[in-house]
Order: C-alpha cells, then structure tokens, then sequence
C-alpha cells in the first residue's frame, strides 16, 4: 500500500454522527481497494491465485476530537500502528470539519504534533486542509438546493467566535445565490428571515451546512417550525445535511489524492 486514510470529526454523544463516519469510511474504502486494484496491488499472500485486498477497517479509519475515550493523538498513535503492521509508513489525515475554527486550526494540528512524537520517525503523517477549504462542497449544496423551490436561500453552518472564520461560508452562500446565517454566532438565522420577510420574500429555503444528522439538525429542524408559526404567510423548506454518500466519498478521494 502507498498510504493509509484517518477522518477525524468533531465527535458527539448522539449515535448518527458516528454511524454515519462509519458509512463514509467504507465508501472511502472502496474507492481505495478500486485504486489497489488498478494499480495491481499484490500482498505477499494470495488466496486462491487472486491479491487479498486490506480491510477496510485497515485502509480507512476514523477518529474524533472529543467525547472519546482517548485523546486524538492517541487514537492517531493506534492507527499509525495498524498501518505500520501493514508495511505502510504514510498516513494521511483528513479534519471533516467545515469551518476553520479553533478545532481545525489549533486542537487537531497539536493533537497530530503529540502523535508525531510519539511515533518518531517510523511513519509520515500528512495533515491535510480540513474538508470546508475546498470548492468541491459547492455542487453537493447546489443538489441540495435543487430539491427546493424557493426565492431565497440561507445558508445555515455553525459558526466559530474565531476571528475571520466565516469568510469561507460567506463565499460559499454568495456563490449559491445565498446568504449566511450561523447557528453558535451572529448572524442568527432568526435574524436572517426576518431580513427576507422584511424585503419581501415569501418562500425561503434553508441549507443546513452541516455534514450528518444529528443533535444541532433536529434543533435547526424545530427551530423552523417555530419560524413556520412566527411568519404563517411564509413558506419555509429545511434541506437535508449532506450525510454520507458516495459523491461526498468521491468528492473526499478527490481531495486526498491530489
């Protein structure tokens, strides 16, 4: 093997986050074992005269900051281990993050730092820009937004207090004909449709700039029908996170293999 894969979150105590990392993982995996295989991946042993690929669990692996029972760096540190029992000395790690808070930017690069050292020089580790910094989100949200028909658009992510944080969200909604709200942060997204009524609009949609379901989407989700109370004559429609899928898979293999 050339490399293996680390996706690292955020982490939660509702279940659906981590089902759906395991999702994205083995999606990723298949990827993976497809480039093996093009690029006549052979292991030492073979079964029945065909290559054995890896296991999944042993190409693509998953980790998170926090609500773990052990710090990142050491659940870095196990994985550096499995992949080096594989004959493999590179390891590329992805932040699944959106937004370059201070998770992205400072508690990951530090954790990724202890795992150095305590690894030495036994095997590489490349700490990739987190997921948000690409463009390639953009046509994932656009099919999002396809399922809607509304005459405005709000881009709803979580927010950091992080100084400059939001300017990629704000570039993104721009992009999509859209504008930013945040669920942590001003502007809030109350703030925001009140804004659209008050200039008129009557059919909003509202794109949860999130990856998977969870405890923040079903609070997104009541919060709308408060909204729907709030404003009776206006039409509201809450698009679905992007969640794990094999074009959000192709789009991260895209990312890592560059």
């Amino acid at each position: 093997m050339v490399c293996t894969y680390l996706l690292v979150s955020h982490g939660s105590r509702d279940p659906r986050p981590a089902i759906a990392m395991q999702q994205l993982a083995e999606l990723l995996c298949k990827r993976v074992q497809s480039n093996l295989v093009e690029g006549n991946y052979q292991q030492k042993t073979l079964i029945g005269g065909t290559a054995s690929l890896p296991r999944c669990e042993n190409l693509v692996g998953t980790a998170y900051l926090e609500l773990s029972p052990d710090p990142l760096h050491e659940q870095i540190t196990k994985f550096a281990y499995s992949t080096i029992a594989q004959g493999c000395n590179f390891i590329k790690i992805l932040p699944l993050f959106l937004l370059p808070g201070v998770h992205v930017m400072e508690d990951i690069p530090s954790e990724v730092v202890l795992a150095r050292q305590a690894l030495g020089q036994d095997i590489m580790i490349d700490l990739l820009p987190y997921l948000g910094s690409d463009s390639a989100l953009r046509p994932l949200l656009e099919k999002q937004l396809a399922s809607t028909e509304a005459e405005a658009r709000i881009l709803l992510a979580h927010g950091s207090r992080r100084p400059l944080s939001q300017q990629p969200v704000e570039a993104l909604a721009a992009s999509l004909g859209a504008v930013a709200a945040y669920w942590a942060v001003p502007p809030s997204l109350e703030s925001r449709v009140l804004d659209l009524v008050i200039a008129g609009y009557r059919k909003i949609a509202i794109v949860p700039y999130f990856l998977f379901a969870g405890g923040i989407t079903d609070a997104i989700a009541h919060r709308q029908q408060e909204l729907k109370l709030q404003f009776p004559g206006v039409s509201f429609q809450l698009a679905e996170p992007l969640g794990a899928s094999a074009e959000l898979a192709d789009l991260i293999w895209d990312l890592v293999e560059r």
